[in-house]
């Protein structure tokens, strides 16, 4: 009996795998937005105006993580219509974000801030806005993959534990984009 409950106690690889994963992101981002704070104190450093845009990003994202939290609430109970039907939303809403942020991007660059040449706080929000779309790019592609296994005849597994990863990362990129998003309209 004792081995069946250590058995169940065990992390699954995969979550495990994912766990150090969100903690080296974790780490990466609080050295840039460290850097972002000592760098800030020096002379010459400029601020930034951020894009509106952003703030309905940020939207798009908070809703996303509402889709994803209940597609994997109806892959647990079996509502594989449902399902799909929130996992297609959830992606499309992923990629709604991208776009969103590279049009963002574009009122920076359409202001004058640009990644090279200006100083200060357009260059960290180029690269910390631009690493954090790189992740949800990662995101998106996971739940295309997801998507696309939701609604092949050749893949009827009914293991929730891909599905409970993907919604944790997706969780993870969202309160992430809540934290750079908060920081960066604090310290500008």
């Amino acid at each position: 009996m004792e081995m069946v409950s250590a058995q169940r106690q065990k992390v699954h690889p995969h979550k495990f795998t994912l766990w150090i994963a969100i903690g080296s992101i974790i780490m990466m981002f609080a050295g840039l937005t460290s850097a972002y704070i000592v760098k800030g104190s020096l002379p010459g450093w400029s601020t930034v105006e951020m894009p509106k845009i952003f703030f309905y990003s940020t939207g798009v994202m908070l809703l996303s993580s509402f889709t994803v939290q209940f597609a994997l609430k109806s892959f647990k109970e079996r509502k594989m219509n449902l399902y799909r039907r929130l996992l297609t939303l959830t992606a499309v809403l992923g990629i709604l974000f991208i776009v969103l942020q590279v049009m963002g991007f574009e009122q920076l660059t359409a202001s004058g801030v640009f990644l090279s040449g200006s100083t200060g706080a357009g260059q960290f929000l180029y690269v910390i806005f631009g690493l954090h779309a790189v992740h949800v790019l990662g995101g998106a592609v996971a739940l295309l993959v997801m998507f696309f296994k939701a609604f092949s005849r050749k893949f009827r597994n009914y293991n929730a534990v891909p599905v409970e990863v993907i919604s944790t990362y997706w969780h993870f990129v969202d309160v992430l984009w809540l934290y750079l998003f908060i920081f960066f309209l604090i310290k500008r």
